[in-house]
């Protein structure tokens, strides 16, 4: 038992350093993300004028998902940090 107790223990940091890269990692990639969208919709409305009503709305409700799903990365990544 206290061979288990030990790596345990040792693999502390470990979880805590996995939740911090993991946060980071979901952070930069819904940056990487809302840019691409925000390039698209620019690059369709460029071509597109008359258009600008619906792509400005799709861009922005794809945005918000993809911001969603970062912020449960964020969390998940900081709860292992915590826990």
């Amino acid at each position: 038992m206290t061979l288990l107790n030990t790596i345990m223990l040792a693999s502390d940091g470990l979880g805590k350093a996995g939740g911090a890269i993991g946060a980071g990692i979901a952070a930069l990639g819904a940056g990487v993300g809302i840019g691409q969208i925000g390039k698209g919709a620019l690059e369709s409305i460029a071509r597109q004028p008359e258009a600008y009503e619906n792509i400005r709305a799709n861009m922005i409700l794809t945005a918000a998902f993809v911001e969603g799903v970062a912020l449960f990365g964020v969390i998940a990544g900081l709860l292992a940090i915590v826990l």
